[in-house]
């Protein structure tokens, strides 16, 4: 049920919001279940015009690093800006918003062809970042505040799990060694 209205909401997404995340997501998923290795995604001029291997000019875009929290605010900033401007300055203008993550992936490979730069993606959103609030001068950009609301989400979790003891488990029966002794009276001397 929970997950049906998951789908649901994830299919109200705009379009390129929805793809370019999904993409994101199940290729860094890829990379953890090692059925892709980073070193076939990653943006390598000799690679991409002496090998052909083009599809590098599109998978360093797509690869976040590993899962885990940096990970997951990456998606969040992707997801929330990308979704802000494809609703907000190109609502009902989807071909232009694909112009602009083009003209911007453009931009950022050159930059990446000079400054030896391998996956490309963190820029892209930083790109993204910065198109939203030109576009939006009257906003307030909450990066930090975003980060501080999930951070205060995540504390008490993290020192639940570091500083609780586990629940003790009913069934558990303890090895002969770990059982406690009757108290013993010391021998006398």
């Amino acid at each position: 049920m929970a997950l049906q209205g998951l789908a649901a909401e994830f299919l109200q997404v705009p379009a390129v919001t929805r793809a370019y995340t999904a993409a994101c997501v199940l290729t860094t998923a890829a990379v953890q279940l090692e059925l892709l290795s980073p070193f076939h995604l990653y943006f390598n001029p000799h690679l991409v015009f002496r090998k052909f291997q083009v599809w590098r000019l599109v998978t360093n875009f797509l690869f976040f690093g590993p899962l885990g929290f940096s990970f997951f605010f990456n998606m969040l900033f992707v997801f929330r800006y990308c979704r802000m401007l494809e609703e907000g300055s190109f609502r009902g203008r989807t071909a232009d918003f694909v112009f602009m993550f083009l003209f911007g992936g453009v931009l950022m490979t050159l930059l990446g062809l000079l400054g030896s730069l391998f996956f490309l993606g963190q820029a892209l959103m930083a790109m993204l970042v910065y198109v939203w609030s030109r576009r939006s001068p009257g906003a307030t950009s909450t990066p930090l505040e975003t980060c501080a609301g999930l951070s205060s989400l995540w504390i008490p979790l993290h020192r639940k799990l570091l500083l609780d003891a586990p629940e003790e488990d009913p069934n558990y029966l303890p090895l002969p060694e770990e059982q406690p002794r009757p108290h013993q009276p010391h021998p006398q001397q």
